[in-house]
């Protein structure tokens, strides 16, 4: 009787965090809507949080990872070059122009270029098995350049930004490891010590990060509320720009190159959809002196979880239509 009153617990749990994670978008936007309306609520949350839930994320992240799926590397290098190539070129540069474009100022440009700096995000992969993509080479990608990152990510914002601000380069590199590799490693290194522990966690996982990014958005949002609201327009296009061309982009690459629709899919996600976590963290770590700088990745955090379900729709919806044919 108690085995089965567990087996029933357990299973309305694991469809509670199913619902968790496919309405990731929702949750993200009821939270910065919930943080514009009463920001004080958050306020009383340090925003030194936001380095502690976002390695709740990447340990999950760890956790759900396997070295078997870097396999693709080796396999497959070339379809990870191009999709790593354009990831830490398109958006990058998409930030920088859309920055000047609009005119935006020192901590708003600053922001951007530090989300167009970033890794592909952790919800690229489960995106691009919505959208019916190639998700190998989608958590390849992720895995890839989320190593890279610490190096890429610091000498490209130098790169964009430091003319204008000043870029602490190895600090950041820093920045990176503690947060990101390091809890990634940590989970890696648990899932191979208690296989069977991680394989019923592993079901969990996604609400838990849904949950964690939730909280990170609401946090910079709410710390930021009255000067979001005074002139956050303008930004929130520059983030659906970045975010549309950025998928847009990723697609016609592999378009150019004769991909199969799988992997054209899969580019386009990990191209479009950022680390914007990483990019508020950074933010606050590093740029206390622009505190609008927070802003932009947290916009688009709940922004490209939108456009992410939008994309993995419209790709099914082509599917049924080719299917009918």
């Amino acid at each position: 009787m108690v085995d089965s009153q567990k087996s029933i617990i357990f299973a309305r749990m694991k469809k509670l965090c199913h619902y968790i994670s496919d309405y990731m978008g929702v949750l993200v936007l009821a939270a910065a809507l919930l943080a514009l309306a009463v920001p004080s609520v958050m306020q009383q949350i340090p925003t030194k949080a936001i380095n502690y839930l976002l390695g709740i994320v990447m340990f999950g992240m760890g956790l759900t990872l396997n070295l078997k799926d870097f396999k693709i590397v080796f396999s497959r290098p070339k379809d990870v070059i191009v999709g790593c190539l354009a990831q830490f070129t398109i958006m990058p540069l998409l930030a920088w122009g859309l920055a000047r474009l609009f005119a935006l100022d020192e901590a708003l440009a600053l922001g951007v270029v530090l989300v167009g700096c970033c890794p592909g995000g952790t919800a690229s992969n489960v995106i691009t098995y919505l959208a019916k993509g190639d998700l190998a080479l989608s958590v390849g990608m992720t895995g890839v350049s989320t190593l890279l990152a610490p190096l890429l990510t610091p000498l490209l914002t130098w790169t964009l930004a430091g003319k204008s601000v000043d870029v602490d380069v190895a600090g950041m590199l820093l920045s990176i490891l503690w947060v990101v590799i390091l809890p990634i490693v940590a989970g890696l290194i648990i899932k191979g010590l208690w296989p069977k522990f991680t394989e019923k966690a592993t079901a969990y996982l996604p609400a838990v990060s849904t949950l964690a990014i939730t909280f990170i958005v609401a946090i910079v949002i709410g710390a930021n509320a009255n000067k979001l609201m005074a002139g956050g327009l303008i930004i929130v296009i520059v983030i659906m720009l970045h975010n549309i061309c950025g998928l847009s982009l990723g697609y016609l690459i592999g378009r150019l190159l004769g991909l199969s629709d799988p992997k054209k899919r899969a580019i386009s996600i990990e191209v479009g959809m950022q680390n914007s976590g990483l990019a508020s963290s950074l933010a606050t770590i590093h740029f206390a002196a622009y505190p609008m700088a927070t802003i932009p990745g947290a916009i688009f955090s709940v922004w490209h979880n939108i456009s992410g379900a939008m994309v993995a729709r419209l790709y099914n919806i082509l599917d049924s239509s080719r299917v009918a044919r």
